[in-house]
This record gives structure tokens, C-alpha cells and sequence, in this order.
């Protein structure tokens, strides 16, 4: 959910490794939940795969070298789809040693080709209830590090200048009134737009769903193919010359509307459109077949320590799944959390996902 370059990108194009390396470790405390580090890791240098919008601040990934001794090599696969079939394909001879950004559309996928290995991993209790109960049945395999909700965000300048009253509900977006306004990401090459016809679905069942869709389509929605497209060049307050008012992104856009204005803004013009929304949890594991395992195990267990789950908010705009994390202030003035998000079974989805994408992209690509 994102970006080290706006609310939440899940597109990107390539691969790019990045190296993290940091000096010697010094003698200090445990990373995770107080458990001693294991001897024979430091002086490793685990590499972990994730996802184009991964970022963490350097004092942080500093702070987990020193306390274990062990080094993080950062390797980045364009957007969560990419990265996990990257994984799959990659399954016997891994590139990597742990895994983070997989989220719960892909999660059923990642589990059949069974990419990770099984660990007892240390520091679930601290967890919201939520994401331990939702993910019970993988939590041997994946921990859940955050979440975010995927929901259609407006720009409340645009509506203000023009008269015209915002949406209130999703169904307010095939209305006459608000046509060729809207501008979404294709559920075929992007995660947040995948997950908003997931929401539909789960919200209304498959028929009732891809009507809704039918219906959008009819009143001129844009699909884009990916997140960055659509909220940084179509939405009209995504920084270029946009001309559609309503984007699918996530309902954490406002804060970073406001920080990333670096100082112009104190008050967000994204408004967000609480109904309808997905909530999209991101998960990390030890590979299979990983080179060093039981690092890669603390590195897993770093991701949801408090020092990591207070660092992510304002690195790549999602919530953290400690219960005792802090947000920082302009996160908890702004950032929205609906009622009532869907969150289907992570299993019901990957024994659906192909079908729903292909009877989607008959009703909005034709």
C-alpha cells in the first residue's frame, strides 16, 4: 500500500536491487520481542525481495544490523504480483532469503506454490486481533507486517470550484451527474485495482459486481494500468494536469498529500470515500530454500518490532499491525479508516482470482 513516492504504488517495471549495507554490529538488545539473536547469523548478510514501493529509513535497517549483527541486502521486483511470481519461478533456487509485500490477493498463491518455510515466529501476540485472526490458518508460513485500505479518494477543491456535490457511496459513481470523472487502475496489472473488484464482489456477490462495473464503464470511467498513472497523471490533485476528480487509490492519501507538499499544505484536498473500501494486509516469510534461514527468520520478526512498525506509516503510508505502535501525528489527523472494510477470505480469492480478473476484463477492457 505505499510508496516511497505517494500514498501506495504497487507498479513498477523491472527489477532493481538495492544494496543496505551497514557496519559491524555492535553488542546491544534483541530487534525482536526481546529473543536473544542467534549466534552463528551475525556477520550474515541476508537479502530480503520485496516489492518497487518498499522504503525504510536507514537508522532503522541500521538499528537491526547492530542489535544482530546481521546486514540487509534490499532487492526490489516492480509490483507485488511481479515480485511473487518472481518467487514462484524462482522457487528452487531462490534469490533471496525473505519476502515482504505479499498481500492478501496473492497470499493463496504464494502459500499453493509453496513458497515458504514453515518457523515458529516470535512477536505475534503484540499484533491487532484483526490480522491474527483473518491469517490464523498461515501464520506458520507469512506474519502480517501492515495494512491499508484501498478505497476512491476525490479531490474536494475540484468539486468545491465546480459546484458539483462529491460521491457519498460508490454506487455515486455511475451516476450521470459525476460521468467521466472517475479514474481507476486495471484489476489485471494492479493491485489496488484488483482489490476494489474484490471488494465489489465481496460487497455484493459476483453478478451484482461486475453489473456495477458494467454500469461504470457505461458512464465513463478511465482504467489505467497501473496506480502511478493513474493518481500522479489523471486525478486532478495528483500533482500533473489531471482532469479526473475521483481516483481508486487509498484511503492513507491524504497525510501524504500533505507531506509530500514538503511544507505548502497544512490541510489535505483529498477527500476519501469511506464506502466500499478493501482492506489490504502485506505479509513477509522466510523463503523456501533460503541460504540463511534463521537470519532471515529475525529479519521477519524486525518487520513487526515496534522500532519497524512506527517507521512504516511515513515511509510508504500504511497502517502498522502492532496494537502499540504510535502514528505520527499528521498520519492520525489525516489518514481515514473506514467503518466497515471488506476483507474476504484470502482462500475464497485464490480459488476465484484467474475467473473474477477474466469476466472483469471482458465487461471493462471488451
Amino acid at each position: 500500500m505505499n510508496t516511497a513516492a505517494k500514498p501506495t504504488t504497487r507498479i513498477g517495471i523491472g527489477a532493481l536491487v538495492v544494496a543496505l549495507l551497514f557496519g559491524e554490529a555492535a553488542c546491544g538488545s534483541s530487534a525482536h520481542s526481546g529473543a536473544a539473536p542467534v549466534t552463528s547469523t551475525r556477520g550474515t548478510t541476508v537479502t530480503l525481495l520485496t516489492h518497487d514501493a518498499f522504503a525504510v529509513s536507514k537508522s532503522v535497517l541500521a538499528a537491526f544490523t547492530a542489535d544482530t549483527g546481521i546486514k540487509v541486502k534490499v532487492l526490489r521486483q516492480g509490483d507485488a504480483g511481479l515480485m511473487v511470481n518472481t518467487a514462484i519461478t524462482s522457487r528452487d533456487d531462490p534469490q533471496a532469503d525473505a519476502i515482504y509485500g505479499v498481500d492478501n490477493t496473492f497470499l493463496s498463491r504464494a502459500l499453493d506454490h509453496k513458497l515458504f518455510d514453515a518457523r515458529s515466529f516470535r512477536g505475534l501476540d503484540a499484533l491487532q486481533p484483526e490480522a491474527r485472526a483473518a491469517f490464523s490458518a498461515a501464520a506458520r508460513y507469512v506474519v502480517p507486517v501492515d495494512f491499508g485500505d484501498v478505497c476512491f479518494n476525490y479531490d474536494i477543491a475540484w468539486f468545491a470550484k465546480h459546484k458539483i456535490s462529491p460521491p457519498s457511496t460508490i454506487g455515486d459513481l455511475t451516476k450521470p451527474a459525476l460521468r467521466g470523472l472517475t479514474v481507476v487502475e486495471n484489476a489485471a496489472t494492479s493491485s489496488p485495482g484488483l482489490a476494489m473488484v474484490l471488494s465489489t464482489i465481496a460487497r455484493d456477490g459476483v453478478d451484482k459486481a461486475m453489473e456495477y462495473w458494467r454500469a461504470l464503464v457505461g458512464n465513463g470511467v478511465k482504467i489505467d494500468d497501473d496506480w502511478t498513472s493513474a493518481y500522479e497523471t489523471d486525478f486532478t490533485d495528483g500533482g500533473g494536469n489531471g482532469t479526473r476528480p475521483i481516483v481508486l487509490s487509498y484511503a492513507s492519501s491524504p497525510p501524504a498529500d500533505i507531506v509530500y507538499s514538503e511544507g505548502k499544505k497544512t490541510t489535505s484536498d483529498v477527500g476519501v470515500l469511506t464506502d466500499g473500501c478493501f482492506r489490504q494486509y502485506e505479509f513477509a516469510g522466510v523463503l523456501h530454500g533460503a541460504s540463511h534461514p534463521d537470519a532471515a527468520q529475525q529479519l521477519v520478526e524486525f518487520l513487526i518490532s515496534r522500532r519497524f512498525q512506527e517507521d512504516m506509516p511515513l515511509q510508504m503510508f500504511v497502517f502498522p499491525t502492532r496494537t502499540d505502535a504510535a502514528l505520527p501525528e499528521v498520519f492520525r489527523r489525516w489518514a481515514k479508516v473506514p467503518a466497515a472494510p471488506l476483507l474476504p477470505d484470502y482462500r475464497t480469492i485464490g480459488a476465484h482470482r484467474d475467473e473474477w480478473i477474466k469476466r472483469w476484463t471482458s465487461i471493462a477492457l471488451g
